[in-house]
């Protein structure tokens, strides 16, 4: 099946990449807490095994998100049922529109983001994707790391890397994603991490 067209934004590697160029440090690294995981993107031909951030299914509907700019949740599911046959509701971005998760771990075993996306003015909009994160000052910062051009069908993105300085990374932290709606409407669903890098 299509998948979305992905422009990856990304960020600039400052000193070193620690599973790589430092293996003491990523020896001394932790793991975030495991989290039930599952082949959710095999039908796309991806095998990675993917958690689901909170909420990342939309049915809470509360607590989890912050929204604004005409970001609401309303009914009607990606039509994939990935997470579970009885969900009904999806996140809708207006133009200008943003909606920002709630915390979630992520660490040198997270490198990936994946959901499900649709516009409702291809021709029109993008789908920008932010993490917020603590850099190592303990400043909170976002980094760009997806555009997204969704067609008016809902799809799966490709995998996008979560890539941050890799000093931000010596321990796992609890991070967020914002996504924001230029130039047109999005519809965001089902969003998931890949905990063990593979997808």
């Amino acid at each position: 099946m299509r998948t979305l067209n992905v422009h990856v934004i990304t960020a600039a590697l400052v000193s070193c990449v620690l599973s790589l160029a430092c293996p003491g440090a990523a020896q001394a690294y932790q793991q975030c807490p495991s989290q039930p995981v599952a082949q959710i993107f095999q039908p796309w031909g991806d095998p990675g095994w993917y958690e689901l951030i909170p909420d990342g299914a939309m049915e809470q509907r509360s607590g989890a998100w912050s929204l604004r700019g005409g970001a609401a949740f309303v009914p009607g599911n990606e039509p994939y049922y990935v997470t579970s046959p009885q969900d009904r509701w999806s996140l809708s971005l207006a133009p200008g529109g943003a909606a920002t998760s709630a915390p979630t771990c992520i660490g040198l075993g997270h490198p990936v983001l994946r959901f499900f996306a649709r516009s409702t003015a291809p021709a029109q909009g993008t789908l920008r994707i932010d993490v917020l994160f603590t850099d190592p000052t303990g400043t909170v910062r976002s980094q760009q790391i997806a555009l997204l051009a969704a067609g008016s069908s809902w799809q799966p993105t490709p995998p996008i890397p979560i890539v941050l300085n890799s000093l931000s990374l010596l321990a796992p932290q609890n991070v967020q994603f914002r996504f924001t709606a230029i130039g047109g409407a999005s519809s965001v669903d089902d969003v998931y991490v890949d905990p063990y890098g593979k997808g």
